[in-house]
């Protein structure tokens, strides 16, 4: 398993930020929005998923894993803090996080069951979200305008969601996860995604004045289903997860790379996992 490396943002998230501060695009802005909305508790849920996951596995299997999980629940936890910031600006303007209380319900249903389950749904959203992570890297208008040091923050986060896209996948086969669940969860995950950013973003776009401007939807259709659209660009990379000899490890990680090296003055590097 690659090494990881967890790190400290250089950036100000103390100060306020403006209503649109994705480039002054509203749909854009409200998109973003509604992710971050959804990384405290998902975070979370990814750490608490790998950590009993792991504990599960024979000693020698055990020993071998735990410098990734101790690094995948790092740059995790560093997620859910810098984001759980970014949130509470959000909630300053008036934004209603709805996405957080109804992933805290579904959560609730899996209390108690087998926690390849767990791992296996932690596995399916890492892969949405490293296919994400590809897109924003490799496609410079999902971004365009934004203010630096958010640009920077979103482009971070997307460089270590790439860089430790295999862990819980690894760890579900690990845990003699099956082929059946892998995909069964894959394509639940699928679902609740997408149906919970779109309606979160709905809701974002309500609550800031831009839900009945034409601007506003043409902005979206072009954002989500346009010739670089977010739906057109992943249906491929989404695609893959279906494959019997899919690994996340076939991802192409040279941007994400790329942009923590000439970015290393956005960054530190710090001695261990956040619990």
């Amino acid at each position: 398993m690659a090494e990881l490396t967890v790190r400290r943002l250089l950036i100000d998230l103390e100060a306020p930020f403006a209503r649109r501060w994705n480039g002054g695009d509203a749909f854009r802005t409200a998109w973003f929005n509604a992710l971050s909305m959804s990384f405290p508790v998902g975070e979370q849920f990814f750490i608490d998923a790998v950590r009993a996951g792991v504990a599960t596995l024979p000693e020698h299997q055990r020993v071998a894993f735990e410098p990734a999980i101790r690094a995948f629940v790092g740059q995790e936890a560093t997620h859910r803090r810098i984001h759980a910031l970014f949130n509470a600006h959000l909630e300053k303007q008036g934004l209603v996080n709805r996405w957080e209380a109804r992933a805290r319900a579904r959560l609730k249903t899996l209390e108690g069951v087998d926690l390849r389950i767990w791992v296996g749904a932690t596995a399916a959203t890492e892969h949405f979200t490293a296919i994400l992570a590809e897109h924003l890297l490799s496609d410079h208008s999902s971004l365009a305008g934004a203010q630096p040091r958010l640009a920077t923050l979103w482009l971070w986060h997307a460089s270590e969601e790439t860089e430790h896209r295999s862990t819980a996948f690894d760890l579900y086969r690990a845990m003699d996860g099956n082929e059946e669940w892998r995909l069964r969860l894959f394509r639940v995950v699928t679902w609740n995604f997408f149906t919970d950013a779109l309606r979160q973003t709905l809701n974002n776009l309500w609550h800031d004045g831009s839900f009945w401007r034409w601007r506003t939807w043409a902005d979206g259709w072009r954002f989500l289903f346009g010739r670089h659209g977010i739906v057109r660009t992943l249906r491929q990379p989404w695609r893959r997860y279906l494959s019997a000899d899919f690994h996340p490890s076939q991802q192409d990680d040279r941007l994400a790379a790329t942009w923590l090296r000439e970015h290393a003055s956005a960054w530190q590097p710090v001695g261990g996992a956040t619990s």
